[in-house]
């Protein structure tokens, strides 16, 4: 509100007198755990500092304010290391708060949604459930969409099916294993049963939720852990709904949904349509700002690590141009003992990034770089040893720089085997080229049947994807897949035989089940299982169930 951040300025010395006190008595507290008086202290200052933020309706502040004084409040004289998370999570959110009204006070601007995190840390810190993102959001939730066509029966095996290709999304999208592939089949689930259950309140239910993965695939939204369990709570509700004609979805849960579509203002056909329906307008935030936003309340994050990968960056490219030197033989005296400094200082650098397999191939070339010099030229065998230990290591840096987790770098190799550890990558790549072309091929095929579908039958939309579909099935087949393979080889079959060579074009029903079995398999492309197809074992399970449901033979 415009009255609180204007109101600010007026008791603005003195708040800010008041929390460095607080800030000091608890910093003093963590080091004397015995003197109660200290902890006393800083809760008397944060009983004056809430009333002060309640007195000029700074909302968000002041409830980061009450959550700070409750866990303060908690905390006896004495405290152990039992305590620690807590005292911890408790310096944070002072911290925050301050940088917070400091910034209301420069640009008379809340967002009180930045403390959400803090507000967050602090009630797991002391066992309390979590404020949802949508805390200071508001949405009329009674509002109704227009009558839609009522279905037909609706089939037990399609609902169980479809319920088993949004778990299947969201289980990529949970491990972000390429978290877009996975939303792509969450969404296409979310739809095809909101289609099936018409206007019924689980179909409210899918509608929604579907606009919520739209705007979190379209609008690019952080995978967040309240997201991943928001979506999960979703797939639980439709456990409920699926044989229950009567399920009414929690409030609370529509509320989440709807924050999303609107935090992330998507342009696509199911978050606009709840846009409308719902009067959502576009939130002055986005997600991104949000959290950029939050890093700089909190302190340094990310973009120190970036910086710090960068300029890592800059020390190896002085390497390699002292390797170019010493091979071309026109190295000055000095390079050599340059070389050994650089080799040695990236080494201990790498080691403090938690990159040690990159440090300890740097590690295992310093001696033989210390014999290098004038009168001791360097072998080309141990150049190219270093050569590739280097571009290892640089592999390992652009996996910092881009923010990896530990789990998604390269695996680490033992000193020496840095070339082979190269040959595979490239071979990796190879396969990644198959797999673009295999991703290509069924893009075609689904374009391909729904110009099919909106020309009410014409086939002459059909006359490549046969073609293209066993091209994709040739490069599974090259890729060792098998079991994909022979699911395209029959989908093939089916657009061939059941929608080419015949005058009758298949119910809509069958041509949507059809379009389930390519999405699934595009999934697999996609999410990246054909490189690592143990993570996905159940994908190609749910391509087998839709193929099945076209009443084609797949052997068990």
């Amino acid at each position: 509100m415009v009255t609180g951040a204007t109101s600010l300025s007026l008791v603005r010395d003195e708040l800010f007198t008041t929390m460095e006190e607080t800030e000091q008595s608890l910093e003093h507290f963590i080091a004397e755990r015995h003197n109660g008086s200290l902890l006393q202290q800083a809760v008397e200052n944060l009983q004056q500092v809430r009333g002060t933020l309640n007195l000029i309706e700074l909302a968000g502040a002041e409830l980061l304010a009450q959550e700070v004084l409750q866990q303060a409040t908690d905390i006896p004289a004495g405290a152990g290391e039992e305590r620690d998370v807590q005292l911890s999570a408790l310096s944070n959110a002072l911290y925050v708060l301050r940088r917070y009204l400091e910034n209301v006070d420069a640009h008379r601007q809340e967002m009180p949604e930045l403390l959400l995190p803090a507000i967050n840390e602090l009630r797991q810190a002391g066992a309390q459930p979590p404020l949802p993102e949508s805390f200071f959001f508001s949405v009329r939730l009674d509002q109704q969409r227009a009558a839609r066509m009522v279905p037909g029966d609706v089939s037990a095996e399609d609902t169980r099916r479809l319920r088993h290709m949004y778990q299947v999304g969201l289980l990529g999208f949970i491990r972000e294993d390429n978290p877009q592939a996975g939303l792509k089949l969450m969404l296409r689930a979310l739809a095809r049963l909101d289609s099936l259950f018409g206007d019924d309140s689980r179909g409210r239910l899918c509608w929604v939720g579907a606009a919520a993965v739209e705007a979190q695939l379209d609008g690019q939204l952080l995978p967040r852990k309240s997201r991943k369990q928001l979506f999960s709570r979703l797939d639980r509700e439709l456990k409920q709904a699926l044989g229950n004609s009567a399920y009414e979805a929690p409030r609370s849960l529509l509320k989440e949904l709807l924050y999303l579509v609107a935090l992330a203002d998507s342009k696509g056909e199911q978050a606009s349509a709840v846009r409308e329906v719902f009067g959502l307008n576009a939130l002055p935030f986005t997600d991104h700002l949000l959290d950029e936003e939050y890093q700089r309340l909190s302190g340094p994050g990310q973009g120190v690590m970036r910086s710090l990968s960068s300029a890592i960056r800059e020390e190896l490219a002085s390497v390699k141009d002292l390797l170019d030197l010493i091979e071309r033989g026109t190295a000055q005296p000095d390079s050599f003992g340059n070389l050994h400094a650089l080799l040695g200082k990236l080494a201990k650098t790498l080691g403090m990034v938690g990159l040690s397999s990159a440090a300890n191939a740097l590690q295992v070339q310093l001696p033989v770089v210390a014999g290098w010099g004038e009168a001791s030229p360097a072998q080309m065998q141990d150049l190219h040893k270093l050569a590739e230990a280097v571009l290892y290591v640089e592999s390992m840096v652009a996996s910092l720089e881009r923010g990896e987790r530990r789990d998604q770098r390269p695996a680490q190799i033992q000193p020496g085997d840095e070339g082979e550890a190269f040959a595979a990558h490239q071979l990796t790549e190879a396969r990644i080229v198959v797999v673009d072309e295999a991703q290509g091929g069924l893009a075609l095929a689904k374009r391909a049947i729904t110009s099919y579908l909106e020309s009410d039958g014409d086939r002459m939309h059909l006359a490549n994807v046969p073609i293209s579909l066993q091209a994709v099935r040739g490069g599974l087949w090259f890729l060792g897949q098998e079991r994909a393979a022979k699911l395209i080889g029959l989908c093939a079959d089916y657009i061939q035989t059941r929608m080419i060579e015949t005058q009758q074009m298949p119910s809509e029903q069958m041509l949507e089940t059809l379009a389930d079995a390519l999405s699934s398999l595009e999934y697999y492309l996609e999410g990246g299982a054909v490189l690592r197809p143990e993570t996905s074992p159940s994908v190609l399970d749910l391509a087998e169930e839709s193929v099945r449901a076209l009443g084609l033979p797949v052997a068990a």
